[in-house]
């Protein structure tokens, strides 16, 4: 049996040493970790796929979290199953002692325990996306209440922007509901306020 280690943040500018501390005091060698700086989307990522292809029965992958797997809970139940069930390897999340599949001796209960949550999991990641769009439902229909109008605003349209930048100024609408107007996030939407607050020109550039 050998194990494996996985690391992952988003971005190059992350460190690793939080994850890579975890998993070498777990007995993980250096060269049997695997790190992605990418997002975790989806599983199109090279070290991971390695990884993968690196499996054998009753090897054993850990993870320090089940969010430095993946963040789409549909598709890390399909790798649970790759690694599990065809790989006939093991999986354990190191903050999540529940997420261990070899957790018993025979491997039959921690298995079973493993994959319950895992199914759980999912089912409370789905119902948050299901909150999170009918949140968003709510706010544009509070919006149109109060007079913001929607429409196919183009992102860096000089008139709009300028326009709700007024309304936040005045109080009139929130900045959420000024950037799903305009199409742009919230960021970029204060940002191009304070931009306009300083030079009203600035759209024009």
């Amino acid at each position: 049996m050998e194990k494996y280690g996985y690391v992952r943040v988003s971005s190059k500018e992350q460190n690793t040493d939080r994850q890579l501390d975890a998993l070498t005091e777990r007995g993980i060698q250096r060269c049997h970790i695997f790190i992605d700086k990418m997002s975790g989307k989806d599983f199109c990522r090279p070290q991971y796929q390695k990884m993968l292809k690196k499996l054998r029965k009753d090897d054993l992958v850990i993870v320090m979290s089940i969010d430095r797997l993946g963040r789409n809970y549909e598709e890390i139940l399909e790798q649970w199953k790759i690694i599990t069930k065809e790989k006939q390897a093991n999986i354990e999340v190191l903050d999540m002692p529940l997420l261990n599949t070899c957790a018993n001796k025979d491997g039959l209960t921690g298995m079973f325990v493993a994959d319950l949550v895992l199914q759980i999991l999912a089912y409370v990641a789905e119902i948050e996306r299901t909150f999170i769009k009918q949140r968003q439902a709510e706010g544009i229909a509070a919006a149109k209440r109060r007079g913001v109008k929607f429409g196919p605003a183009r992102r860096n349209n000089p008139e709009g922007l300028v326009e709700y930048c007024e309304k936040w100024y005045r109080g009139e609408v929130s900045i959420r509901e000024a950037a799903i107007a305009l199409g742009v996030s919230n960021s970029m939407f204060y940002r191009r306020c304070k931009e306009y607050k300083g030079r009203e020109d600035c759209f024009l550039n």
